[in-house]
């Protein structure tokens, strides 16, 4: 299902544009493609011999991002990964990356984040989207009955917040950002 709430809006995309066009990063990695617009906006600022990978999990929107991609004429600049992160991470244990974006699976955003966060040179940007879950995670919020999303992004965030790996910096753009500089 497209949902377009899913997919970085806008204002989120020029921002994800500019943080790459800043870092000149060479070395990206994705996790979460959707239809592939946040991949198109980090690719915007990718160094001269620079390369993104990213990771979606869904098959049936494979044909969509590579048509995105081809047509932003990236195809030799990113690779499209379709498999489950959990999976395609270890297959992409040596690299050693620039920037991380991650907006996937919010259950799963702290075993992204331990899994890359050894890969991420010092002075490395990792950006984790919908850390405010749609305000769910503020205080004063009621957990819904079987809601176990909300509980995940809270603890990612805490984990975070106390993590002497990194430098966090929150950001409330659309459904926040989360900024983390590796040390």
């Amino acid at each position: 299902m497209l949902l377009p709430r899913m997919s970085s809006g806008h204002v989120q995309g020029r921002f994800l544009s500019l943080l790459s066009q800043l870092m000149g990063p060479r070395r990206v990695l994705e996790i979460g493609t959707f239809c592939g617009y946040a991949t198109l906006c980090l690719a915007e600022g990718l160094a001269p011999a620079g390369h993104l990978h990213t990771i979606e999990i869904n098959p049936e929107r494979e044909a969509r991002i590579r048509r995105y991609v081809a047509a932003a004429g990236l195809t030799e600049r990113v690779t499209l990964h379709i498999g489950d992160a959990h999976d395609v991470l270890p297959e992409l244990a040596d690299e050693v990356w620039d920037l991380v974006f991650i907006d996937a699976d919010k259950r799963a955003n702290a075993a992204y984040f331990e899994a890359v966060i050894g890969q991420v040179r010092p002075g490395g940007l990792l950006i984790v989207d919908n850390v405010l879950w749609s305000g769910k995670v503020l205080p004063g919020h009621a957990l819904k009955p079987g809601d176990k999303d909300t509980p995940a992004v809270q603890a990612f965030n805490d984990q975070v917040a106390r993590d002497p790996r990194v430098e966090p910096v929150f950001l409330p753009l659309r459904d926040g950002l989360l900024l983390l500089r590796r040390k």
